[in-house]
Order: C-alpha cells, then sequence, then structure tokens
C-alpha cells in the first residue's frame, strides 16, 4: 500500500493477489502488468535470464476469463518466476550454463505443469547457479544476481544466497508472487534466509523431479519460495503430487498445507540441537536461535536439547556424494544432442572441446572430484564410506523422532548475506562451509523449512531453520508461522535499483 492507500499490485502476498482477484478488486492482466513493469526498472538485479511478457499476458488473460466464468482454480492469474532449472516447453532453459545455451525443450517439467495446471502464469525463467552447483549465485554463465538487500549505510553489491539466488532476490524484490526453486544442500533455504524471505525444501519424494535439469539425483528436490509461510504452503500445494514418471517421488495424497499454516504448536515438542553451536558462530546467530525457541515456547512448545552426533561429518560426505552424482549426470552434456557443440578433429576431440568451453570452473571442479571419488581404487575409500555416514545421519534424526521429537530447530545461516566477490575465490571450502546447517537436511532426505526471524546489526535479514518427520510439512509449516507472527514480516528497504 501507498501513503494514500493505493495498493501496489506487485506488493501483495500471494495469498492477498489470491483473494484480490477472487472479489474482482482487479484482474489478473493488471497483476501481470504491474510485475513485468517492476521487473523491467529490476534488470540491474539480474534476477531473470528470459522474461516471457507476451505469454504471461496471453495466460493472464485466460485466467481473467476462467474467474468471470466462476470457474477460477487454486493458482488463477497468480504471476511466479520459475528457476531456471525447470524445463519449460518452448521457452528456453539453459541451467545457468553455456552448454545449454539454445536449448528450448519441447516438453513440460512436471513441476510447472502443475503450476500451469492450476492457472499460474509464467513471468521468465530465473537465474541460478550454473547447474545449481554454488552459494552465492555467482558461478551462472550468465553473470551475477545482486540481492535487493544493503548492508545500512552501504552500498556493497551482496549476493542473494544460492543456487536459487534469482528466485530468491526476485521474490524479495517483488518481482514475482513466488518462485520455484531447488535444494540440493541448502539451494531453497539459505537463499530465502539472506533474502528475508520463506523457503521450503519438502522430503524427498514430495515434489517430482521429472523435468528438472539433475545436478545430484538423491539430494535434489524441487519446492517453493515465497514472501510468506502461508504463500508457501499454497504453492507448494500445487507444485507436489505422485508422478509414475520418477520413480523416486511418494505415490502420497498431497495435504492442504494451508491449511496446516494456522495449526499452531502448542502439544509439540522441539529439538535443538547441540552440535548445531558450531565453533565461530556468530553471537547474533546465537541469539537468534534463542529468541526462535522462546517464540515457540511462548506459543505452547516444549523444547528440549537433543544430540545428533554425526552431524560434523555432513559436509564432507555431502562433497563426495554430491560430486559423484553430479560427474555421473553431468556426462550427458556432449555436444551431440543439443546445447553447445564446439568442433574437435574427431568425436572424442568435440567432447572435450565442448565440455570445456560449455562448463564453468566450478561445474568443472565438482565434476572432477565426483569422477575421482567414483574411480578404480577410491570408490571403496571415499564414496562407499560416505554413504554410510549417510546412513549414520539419518538414523541421527530417525532416533531423535522416535524419542518424541516433532520438529528440529537451527539457525538457517552461519551468518547474513555477504558481499559479491568476498567469499571463495581463493578457498573452495570457505563457500561450502555456507551449507553447514542445511546440508543434513538433504543428507537424510527430510522437509526443512527456512524463515525469517530477524536482522543483524547491519539491518540484513537472517532466517531460523525447523526440519520436520519425513512427509509431515504440516507440521513445519505450522511452526514456521508461529515464528513469523512472532517476528513479524520482514520489509524490503527502499527500492534503490529502481
Amino acid at each position: 500500500m501507498t501513503a494514500s492507500g493505493t495498493t501496489i499490485l506487485n506488493e501483495l502476498t500471494l495469498a492477498e493477489a489470491r483473494d484480490g482477484l477472487k472479489a474482482k478488486a482487479f484482474s489478473a492482466a493488471d497483476l501481470t502488468r504491474a510485475h513485468l513493469a517492476a521487473m523491467e526498472k529490476a534488470r540491474g538485479l539480474n534476477a531473470y535470464l528470459v522474461e516471457t511478457p507476451d505469454q504471461a499476458l496471453t495466460m493472464a488473460q485466460a485466467a481473467d476469463a476462467k474467474i468471470a466464468a466462476g470457474e477460477a482454480r487454486p493458482l488463477e492469474g497468480i504471476p511466479l518466476g520459475i528457476k531456471d532449472l525447470f524445463c519449460t516447453e518452448g521457452v528456453a532453459t539453459t541451467a545457468g550454463s553455456k552448454i545449454l545455451e539454445g536449448f528450448t525443450p519441447a516438453y513440460e517439467s512436471a513441476v510447472t505443469a502443475n503450476l500451469w495446471r492450476d492457472g499460474a502464469v509464467l513471468l521468465g525463467k530465473l537465474n541460478l547457479d550454473e547447474f545449481a552447483m554454488g552459494s552465492s549465485n555467482e558461478t551462472s554463465a550468465y553473470g551475477d544476481v545482486v540481492s535487493p538487500w544493503r548492508r545500512a549505510g552501504s552500498d556493497t553489491r551482496l549476493v542473494p544466497g544460492g543456487s536459487s539466488g534469482g528466485s530468491a532476490a526476485a521474490v524479495a524484490a517483488h518481482l514475482c508472487l513466488g518462485a520455484t526453486a531447488t535444494d540440493t544442500g541448502g539451494s531453497i533455504r539459505q537463499p530465502a534466509a539472506f533474502t528475508g524471505t520463506v523457503g521450503i525444501k519438502p522430503t524427498y519424494g514430495r515434489v517430482s523431479r521429472w523435468g528438472t535439469v539433475a545436478y545430484a539425483s538423491s539430494l535434489d528436490q524441487a519446492g517453493p519460495i515465497a514472501r510468506t509461510v502461508r504463500d508457501c504452503a499454497i504453492l507448494l500445494g500445487s507444485m507436489a503430487g505422485a508422478d509414475a514418471r520418477d520413480t523416486t517421488c511418494a505415490d502420497l495424497p498431497v495435504p492442504d498445507f494451508e491449511a496446516a499454516v494456522a495449526r499452531g504448536v502448542k502439544g509439540l515438542t522441539i529439538g535443538i540441537p547441540k552440535e548445531y553451536r558450531v565453533e565461530g558462530m556468530s553471537a547474533e546467530i546465537q541469539a537468534l536461535w534463542d529468541q526462535g525457541a522462546a517464540m515457540l515456547k511462548d506459543a505452547g512448545a516444549t523444547i528440549r536439547e537433543i544430540s545428533l552426533p554425526h552431524t560434523s561429518y555432513a559436509l564432507p560426505a555431502y562433497y563426495i556424494v554430491a560430486p559423484a552424482e553430479a560427474s555421473s549426470n553431468l556426462a550427458r552434456y556432449d555436444g551431440v544432442r543439443y546445447g553447445l557443440r564446439v568442433p574437435g578433429k574427431d568425436i572424442a576431440g568435440m567432447y572435450e572441446n565442448t565440455r570445456a568451453a560449455g562448463f564453468g570452473r566450478e561445474v568443472k571442479r565438482r565434476i572432477m572430484i565426483g569422477t575421482y571419488v567414483l574411480s578404480a581404487g577410491y570408490y571403496d575409500a571415499y564414496y562407499v564410506r560416505a554413504q554410510k555416514i549417510r546412513t549414520l545421519i539419518k538414523r541421527d534424526f530417525e532416533e531423535a523422532y522416535a524419542a518424541g521429537i516433532d520438529a528440529i530447530l537451527t539457525p538457517a545461516t552461519p551468518a547474513a548475506a555477504f558481499g559479491v566477490g568476498e567469499k571463495g575465490s581463493g578457498d573452495p571450502v570457505e563457500m561450502y562451509l555456507q551449507d553447514v546447517f542445511t546440508i543434513t537436511v538433504n543428507m537424510a532426505g527430510l522437509p526443512g523449512i527456512s524463515v525469517p526471524a530477524g536482522l543483524d546489526a547491519q539491518g540484513l535479514p537472517l532466517g531460523l531453520q525447523l526440519i520436520g518427520r519425513p512427509f509431515d510439512e504440516e507440521t513445519l509449516f505450522a511452526a514456521a508461522q508461529v515464528i513469523e507472527d512472532a517476528a513479524g514480516r520482514t520489509r524490503l528497504p527502499p527500492a534503490w535499483w529502481a
């Protein structure tokens, strides 16, 4: 709302926009045009790789016709951004990589097909770390995404987190009402925490991976980023569902996630894992964590310290498992069937030249690590051992839940967003440590949500993470809503980019 009380359409929450469309307070075309105008002014953030204004307006007009006929679907007329890891029929899909330059899928991913089935509107494709490999959105072949946030009194460009940096930045800057994202080691929750947005990584198997470009198949999971817990619940309700094309997708009914938002936490037991109090954690993050526990306790939850003893092994195990799967998945990009092709003296030379030119530095690094740990003589020493550790991490969570824990509260990130170019240039491990609180969730296949809980001393958002039992996203939404209500919705600073 402006000072005069006029509604600024792109600043509504998804739920508010849905209600406004239903009440015919404005049209889907009006709502879409407001977002397209905001996108045009915000191109300096580099959140969108492809804008689809004509398609968006066509879809919005179709939504208006449905609303007028009294046939509105769950997301009728809601403008969304799509991470450029999801194949979209007739719209370029690059995964942030030069090797997929010019690739236009002839099919729709399961996730986007579900969204269009429910009436959503495609605004465009969102930037990301190349093949989702990164924690800052600085590895995209198409340039860095810049966060809409700034430190108080500074004009330093900040990262929006990664790999779903374009999704998080676009949601935070009001360039879409919500966005699709993917999470392999924290790529939904970390950028959500950095940008004051809400992001949920559902249980592995809750959302189909069909038509989503693969990074590490046993870890990847799609989910939404939005501005509120309720908005995330609405989006996940449309994205989720059984899919016979993905054999890892669970054949389970989709709960009413939005209804779960209002359940509260009275009678729940929330675990606080002592192993997450890592060396070097900032006093601000520790204070935020304590405040989050107090918020849940005040709402009727019981707080209990727990132990997840194998937590310290998660990061090194992840950086064996994920690159190993990546080296296998990325072998298909060879310049033969689609995407970039760089000629060579023979077919082997063409493969080498195409991959050398098409893959960025971080992708090459992870392919090399993955190929090494899968090679003869090292497979047992590295990959098999990492998988055993993964089993132990999963067992830690199972034992906590068996002992009566309903959800687990941790920080989402070790600190607030950092500046573009500030981390990882000399030592990639410095960047990998950004995922220290989120990786365990992927290793165990559990659901996790990041919710804004406060600001640091420089005025930047900080997030808390809730980790749930398998296929119990409902409890996460209920607990996250308690934190959102107690902490208050995060308000973005003035649009310096406009």
